[in-house]
C-alpha cells in the first residue's frame, strides 16, 4: 500500500488487507485482524456514495453534501474531515437509513467471513461500532454522528432517531477530554458540523438548541433536546459508591439521592419519562466486551425501559474505539467502519512508530541483577538519549515527553528517582502516576489530603503538553489504556512484559504516543524502546500490517524529531539586519474575471465531432459516467429507464467549473454545455432525452472533446493578465514563524537569518552549502520554506492546463544592500517549468519598474548544466553570469569571469556555451 492522501476518497479494494503471511501469524483468525462485515458494508457505501446517497432522508443528503462536497474555512485555514471520519459517518447514515440494518440479522447480510452467527450480538438494540486508530479523529465522528440524528429528528416525519444523547466516557480522564470539545457546545458551532443558515432552506444553526448535562449536574431537562455527558458509573441504578483512588479517576457512583439541590439523579432521568427516546454515544467503548459488565447490563437496562415507552428502546447506539477488541484479541462483530492503525500511519495522521535497529540492541543488555535500575539501565539511559535528541531540537516550541512504564509502583518510585538524580535536566521535572496491571489506579484514598493529592496528580497529567507544564517525563505502571490523549508523548520505554492475562493490546500499549504534535504535513516519529520482550509484544502490529521504521539510537545517532527552522534571534555572532532579505509582496498578474463567462458563444467554437455511436438496448441498459478525465470519481448507473439529461449537463457543468478551478458560474455555463451538447458536439444535431445521446455522453471521445473546447473558451475568457502589478508591502525575513519540517539532512547556517538550512533535494542542499561556504560574494541567503511557519514566498502564473497555480521559488540570495536574486534550481525540466520561469522574469521585470530601492533579478540553474561546472566556480558572479535570465553572455562577462579565477576548462568556452543555451532559450521562448 502507498502512501496516500488522508483527504481522498478510497475505493475498498485500495485498503489494507492482510497478507497470507499475516494471516498465518495470526493462526487464521481472520476475526483478529478484519472485522467480518466491513468490506461488503464499505462496498455498498461506495456503491450509494456515487449514486448521490440514494435513498437517504432529505436531512441527510443536506448534511453529507454540506460536511464533504463543501469547502470549508476556519478563519484563514481550509478544513476538511478525513475520508475516515467521512466514511465513518457514512456507514453509520446507509447501515441505518438505507439498508435498515437495525438488528443482527440485518447486519449479517454483510459478512464476509460467513463465520458470523446471531449469538456473537448481545445486544437486541441497534448498536454500531466505529473502529479508528488512536489520534484520528473518533471524537468528530461522534460530534457528527450527534447531528446526524438531532435533525433527523427535527426535519423528518416519523424519524427513530433522537434529540436526547447519553455520551459516556469510561473515566474522569476521557470525560475532562470530551469536555473540552463540549462545553458550550463551541466545537459544532467554531467547526462545520451545522450548516449556514438557509443552506438546503432550514436555519441549521439557529435550531440547533440542545441544553448540555455534565455528570450530576443536570439542568432542566428540554423537549428541544439534551446531551447527557458523564462517566459510566453515574448511569449505573441503585449502586452504592466507594470513594477511592479508583474512583475519582472513573468517577463516583452518584448516591439514590444525587443531587437533591435539583432533586434529579441522572440514572433515574434516563429512565424516567422525560426521556422518550435516546441516541448513545460511548467513547472509549472496547470497556463493553461482555454482556456481563454492569457497563452493559446499564445501558440493556436503560434500552427495556424505553421500549415500553417507544416500542423500540435505544434508537441507537454508536460505539467509538481504536481497539474494540475481546480479551481473545477478535474484534467486535458489532464492527461496521475500519480505519486501522496501519492506514493512519502510511496517511501520517500519526506518529510513525520507530524501533532500535538490530546493532543498536546489540549494544544494550538485562543486567543480571536483583537491583532494579542496575538490571534495567540501558534500556532506560537509551530512551533517554534519544528523548534528548528530540529535547534539544524541540525544546522552544514543545516539551518532548519521555515516557517509561514498570513493572510495579516500587519500580516506578526507583526510575522517577534515577531519572531526577542521574540527569540533571530531568530534576523536579519527572511525573510518577502509580497504576495496576489493567491501567487503573490502584490504593484507596482514605482522607481529604489523599484525595487532594489524587486531583493534583491527575491534573498534572491531563495539563503535561501545556507550556507551564514543569514535567519532562512520566513514569508509570502502565497509564490509563485511554483517554491520557496527550499529544507530546515522543519516546516510550518498556520495562515490563505483556501477555494474553494482562488485558492489554500492543496498539494500547503505544497508544499514548501515537498523537502527533505538529501539523498534518509534518512527519513525526515515536521512538520505542525497550526489553526485547516488550519489543517483541509491540512487533506484534505487524500481524495487522504495521510498518515500523529500524533506525540506529544512541550516542552518536541522529535525532528522530522534526527539523526546526527558526530565525536564529540567540544568535551573537549573527547581525540579522544585515542578514535580512525585504521579499516584496505584489498583486497579481493573472486572474479569473468571473463575469466574462457570459460571452461564451458556443456559435464561435471551432471544435472536432464527435461520431454519434448507435448502441445496442443491452448496451444502453448501463451507463457510466466518470470524470472528464477519465479518472474515476463519479459513477452513475441507469440499468432500467435512461437517465433525465438535466442531472446528465448538471454533472458536466460541475465538472468543467471544477477543472477550471471556478468557484461560481454554474447557472451561466449550464445552458451553454446544453446548447453545445445538442447542436455542436457531434457530427448532428441531437436529442438530449434520447438514450443513445446519454450512451455516447459516457464514451471517452466525445468527454475529451467537451473538456477541451469548454477548458479553451473558459481560459481566453476568465484568465487576464492585467499587463502590471504593483508593491502591497514587503515582508521581512526576521519575521518568519518557524518552520517544522520534516526529519532530512540539514547544515547550520552563517549566511542565513535562519538557524539552519534544508532542500528539497540534494541538489537544492548542495547549491545551499555553496551559497553558504563557497562564494565569499554572497552576503546572505535564504531557502523558502513553505507550508505552515515558513516564507511562504509564491507568484501566481498560468499553467499549461491553463489554469491559475501558485509557484515557490527556491532561494533568495544577497549581494549587496540593494541587490537581490530569485533562484531557482531545476532537475527534469517540464512545460509548466518554463511557465514558471517565465513568469518569475517577469516578476522580476515588475517589482524593478515599480520600485528603485533594490533591483530583484532572475537565476535559473538546471542540475545538468550545474554539475559539469560546478568545479570551477569561485564567486556567485560566475553563476549570474552563466545562468542568470538575460539576453546574452558577452564578451566582457567571459573577460571578467577569467579574471576572477573561474576555471573555464570545467565547463567549457563560456562565449560557446551561452550561444547554445541561448538558442534553448529562444525555443522555450524565454
Amino acid at each position: 500500500m502507498n502512501l496516500f492522501n488522508p483527504f481522498k476518497i478510497l475505493r475498498p479494494n485500495e485498503r489494507w488487507a492482510p497478507s497470507q503471511s499475516q494471516f498465518d501469524a495470526a493462526q487464521d483468525a481472520y476475526e483478529k485482524l478484519l472485522p467480518p462485515l466491513v468490506y461488503k458494508i464499505r462496498a455498498a457505501v461506495a456503491k450509494w456514495r456515487d449514486d448521490d446517497y440514494e435513498g437517504a432522508s432529505q436531512t441527510s443528503k443536506s448534511l453529507l453534501n454540506f460536511w464533504f462536497n463543501q469547502e470549508h474555512l476556519i478563519g484563514q485555514n481550509k478544513f476538511g474531515f478525513f475520508f475516515s471520519q467521512r466514511e465513518a459517518l457514512e456507514s453509520i447514515v446507509y447501515l441505518y437509513e438505507v439498508a435498515r440494518a437495525k438488528d443482527k440479522y440485518d447486519l449479517m447480510r454483510f459478512d464476509s467471513s460467513q463465520r458470523v452467527s446471531a449469538g456473537m450480538f448481545d445486544e437486541t438494540w441497534t448498536r454500531y461500532v466505529i473502529k479508528m486508530a488512536t489520534g484520528a479523529g473518533k471524537t468528530k465522528v461522534m460530534a457528527l454522528t450527534l447531528v446526524w440524528s438531532y435533525f433527523n429528528k427535527l426535519y423528518e416525519v416519523n424519524s427513530t432517531l433522537s434529540k436526547d444523547f447519553l455520551v459516556i466516557a469510561p473515566n474522569i480522564i476521557v470525560l475532562n477530554r470530551l469536555l473540552k470539545d463540549f462545553s458550550g457546545l463551541k466545537m459544532f458551532f467554531e467547526e462545520p458540523f451545522l450548516p449556514d443558515n438557509g443552506f438546503d432552506n432550514k436555519d441549521w444553526q439557529n435550531d440547533f438548541q440542545l441544553t448540555l448535562h455534565i455528570q450530576d449536574d443536570l439542568r432542566p431537562i428540554t423537549e428541544s433536546g439534551n446531551i447527557f455527558l458523564t462517566n459510566i458509573h453515574r448511569v449505573f441504578f441503585n449502586e452504592t459508591p466507594e470513594e477511592s483512588f479508583e474512583t475519582t479517576f472513573l468517577g463516583v457512583k452518584p448516591k439514590p439521592n444525587a443531587d437533591t439541590s435539583k432533586g434529579l439523579d441522572l440514572g433515574k432521568v434516563l429512565r424516567s419519562d422525560k426521556i422518550r427516546d435516546l441516541v448513545i454515544l460511548n467513547d472509549e467503548a472496547h470497556h463493553i466486551h461482555d454482556r456481563s459488565l454492569a457497563w452493559f447490563k446499564s445501558i440493556e437496562d436503560i434500552s427495556n425501559k424505553l421500549k415500553l415507552k417507544n416500542g423500540n428502546g435505544i434508537s441507537l447506539q454508536a460505539d467509538y474505539s481504536a481497539t474494540p477488541k475481546h480479551n481473545n484479541g477478535a474484534i467486535f462483530v458489532q464492527t461496521i467502519s475500519d480505519y486501522p492503525l496501519v492506514e493512519a500511519i502510511k496517511q501520517n495522521v500519526v506518529k510513525l512508530p520507530v524501533l532500535p535497529d538490530e546493532a543498536s540492541r546489540e549494544k544494550i543488555h538485562e543486567k543480571d541483577s536483583s537491583d532494579f535500575i542496575e538490571r534495567y539501565r540501558d534500556y532506560i539511559h537509551l530512551g533517554y538519549l534519544e528523548w534528548e535528541q528530540q529535547y534539544d531540537e524541540l525544546k522552544n516550541h514543545k516539551t518532548p515527553i519521555l515516557f517509561i512504564m514498570t513493572m510495579s509502583t516500587k519500580e516506578a518510585d526507583q526510575a522517577a528517582a534515577f531519572l531526577g538524580t542521574s540527569y540533571p535536566v530531568m530534576k523536579n521535572s519527572v511525573l510518577t502516576i502509580h497504576t495496576n496491571n489493567s491501567g487503573e489506579i490502584k490504593e484507596a484514598a482514605t482522607s481529604k489530603k489523599d484525595k487532594e493529592a489524587l486531583e493534583a496528580l491527575r491534573k498534572a497529567a491531563d495539563d503535561i503538553d501545556k507550556d507551564h507544564s514543569p514535567y519532562k517525563a512520566v513514569v508509570s505502571v502502565l497509564m490509563l489504556r485511554e483517554g491520557w490523549d496527550v499529544r507530546n508523548v515522543t519516546t516510550i520505554v518498556g520495562l515490563r512484559p505483556f501477555g494474553a492475562d494482562s488485558k492489554i493490546l500492543p496498539e494500547q500499549t503505544i497508544g499514548r504516543g501515537l498523537r502527533k504534535m505538529f501539523s498534518l504535513d509534518t512527519p513525526e516519529k515515536l521512538v520505542v524502546v525497550g526489553t526485547p520482550a516488550f519489543l517483541q509484544f509491540v512487533e506484534g502490529l505487524k500481524t495487522e500490517g504495521v510498518e515500523f521504521q529500524y533506525s540506529p539510537m544512541g550516542k552518536g545517532t541522529k535525532g528522530k524529531s522534526p527539523v526546526i527552522i527558526e530565525v536564529d534571534k540567540d544568535n551573537p555572532n549573527k547581525d540579522l539586519d544585515d542578514l535580512d532579505i525585504p521579499i516584496p509582496q505584489m498583486s497579481p498578474r493573472f486572474y479569473r474575471e468571473f463575469k466574462n463567462l457570459e460571452l461564451i458563444d458556443i456559435n464561435k467554437f471551432d471544435n472536432d465531432k464527435a461520431e454519434l455511436k448507435n448502441f445496442s438496448q443491452d448496451e444502453l441498459k448501463e451507463i457510466i459516467f466518470n470524470t472528464i478525465d477519465g479518472d474515476f470519481s463519479h459513477k452513475t448507473i441507469f440499468k432500467d429507464t435512461a437517465p433525465d439529461y438535466r442531472n446528465v449537463i448538471s454533472f458536466f457543468t460541475s465538472v468543467i467549473l471544477k477543472d477550471s478551478r471556478m468557484v461560481s458560474g454554474f447557472n451561466t455555463l449550464y445552458p451553454k454545455v446544453e446548447g453545445f451538447i445538442k447542436y455542436k458536439l457531434f457530427k448532428k444535431e441531437v436529442e438530449l432525452s434520447d438514450p443513445q445521446t446519454m450512451r455516447n455522453l459516457s464514451e471517452l471521445r466525445p468527454k475529451e472533446i467537451l473538456k477541451s473546447t469548454f477548458k479553451k473558451a473558459i481560459d481566453e475568457l476568465t484568465v487576464t493578465d492585467k499587463g502590471s502589478a504593483e508593491v502591497k508591502n514587503y515582508i521581512s525575513l526576521k519575521t518568519t514563524k518557524p518552520k517544522i519540517a520534516e526529519e532530512q539532512p540539514f547544515f547550520y547556517s552563517k549566511k542565513s537569518v535562519f538557524n539552519k538550512t534544508i532542500g528539497d533535494n540534494p541538489f537544492e542542499l548542495e547549491l545551499a552549502s555553496y551559497l553558504e561556504n563557497k562564494f565569499p560574494d554572497v552576503i546572505s541567503f535564504a531557502k523558502n520554506t513553505t507550508g505552515e511557519g515558513g516564507v511562504n514566498f509564491k507568484i501566481e502564473y498560468q499553467a499549461e492546463d491553463g489554469n491559475i497555480r501558485e509557484y515557490y521559488p527556491d532561494f533568495f540570495v544577497k549581494i549587496s544592500p540593494t541587490q537581490y536574486f530569485i533562484l531557482e534550481t531545476k532537475g527534469r525540466e517540464d512545460l509548466d517549468d518554463i511557465r514558471k520561469i517565465k513568469r518569475l522574469t517577469t516578476w522580476c521585470k515588475d517589482i524593478n519598474k515599480v520600485q528603485q530601492d533594490y533591483t530583484y533579478r532572475t537565476v535559473y540553474i538546471k542540475q545538468e548544466k550545474w554539475d559539469e561546472i560546478k568545479g570551477g566556480l569561485k564567486y556567485f558572479e560566475d553563476v549570474i553570469s552563466l545562468f542568470e535570465i538575460r539576453t546574452s553572455l558577452t564578451k566582457e562577462d567571459a573577460k571578467k569571469i577569467l579574471k576572477r579565477g573561474a576555471d573555464v576548462s570545467s565547463f567549457g568556452d563560456p562565449i560557446e556555451w551561452q550561444k547554445k543555451d541561448r538558442t534553448d532559450r529562444k525555443i522555450n521562448g524565454l
